[in-house]
C-alpha cells in the first residue's frame, strides 16, 4: 500500500492548462502560486491562437477561453480577464481594458486615453476586477478579485504592464509599476482572484 499523499504533494501534482499568450500575467500568477501547482502555458502546450473576447463582460469573456481551451486539449485549463473600471468613466475601460485606444492593444496608448477622458476630473477612484474561469473535469468555477485604487494624472513606476503606471492601490502610495511582484501580489486582484482559486482546489478538487 503506497503512502497517504498530503493535500500539498496533491496539489502539487496537479498540472493546469492556462489559457494565456500574455507573459506577465503567467510571471505575476507563478509568483503568487509558488509550487502550489504546476501551470501550462498556452505555447508550452502547443497552441497558437488569440482567443475571442467577444462579451460585454468579464464574467463572459473568461468563460469563452477557459472553453475554448478545454475543447481543443480536453485537460483541465483556466483563464482569466480583467478589466480597468473607473466609475467616473461609467465603468469604462471595462473588458475593452486592453484594446481600449485600438485594436492594436497598445498600453500605453490606452493610458493616454484614460488620462485624457479624465482629464480635470477630481474623481478618479477606479477597481481592478479579475475574474478566473476554471474548467475542472467537465464544470466550471468562477472566482473574483477586487482591487480599489486611485487613477493618477501622470504615469509613475517603470516595472508592471497595461494601466500599471497610473494605479495606485488602497493602502499604499504606489503604483504597481513600482512594485516589484511580491509586494503587488499583497495587493492586486489578480493574486485575489488566484488565492481562491488554490483555496478552492486544496478543498475540493484534490485528486491523486
Amino acid at each position: 500500500m503506497g503512502r497517504f499523499k498530503t493535500t500539498s504533494e496533491r496539489l502539487s501534482n496537479m498540472t493546469l492548462v492556462f489559457a494565456t499568450n500574455n507573459e506577465n500575467k503567467v510571471k505575476e500568477i507563478r509568483a503568487v502560486l509558488g509550487d502550489s501547482f504546476s501551470i501550462i502555458t498556452l505555447q508550452e502546450a502547443g497552441i497558437d491562437i488569440d482567443i475571442p473576447e467577444p462579451h460585454d463582460t468579464l464574467e463572459a469573456n473568461a468563460t469563452e477561453k477557459s472553453v475554448t481551451i478545454n475543447k481543443m486539449t480536453g485537460k483541465n485549463c483556466f483563464s482569466e480577464d480583467t478589466g480597468l473600471e473607473i466609475p467616473a468613466l461609467h465603468g469604462a475601460p471595462g473588458v475593452l481594458s486592453a484594446r481600449y485606444a485600438g485594436e492594436q492593444k497598445l498600453a500605453d496608448d490606452n493610458i493616454t486615453k484614460v488620462l485624457h477622458e479624465l482629464q480635470g476630473n477630481e474623481d478618479r477612484k477606479a477597481n481592478f476586477r479579475t475574474i478566473i474561469s476554471l474548467i475542472l473535469e467537465g464544470k466550471e468555477y468562477q472566482f473574483e478579485g477586487i482591487c480599489s485604487g486611485t487613477i493618477l494624472k501622470e504615469r509613475k513606476g517603470g516595472k508592471g504592464f497595461g494601466y500599471d503606471p497610473i494605479f495606485v492601490p488602497d493602502g499604499t502610495n504606489k503604483t504597481f509599476a513600482e512594485m516589484d511582484l511580491t509586494e503587488k501580489s499583497q495587493y492586486s486582484h489578480r493574486a485575489k482572484a488566484f488565492h481562491k482559486l488554490v483555496n478552492f482546489l486544496k478543498k475540493n478538487h484534490i485528486n491523486g
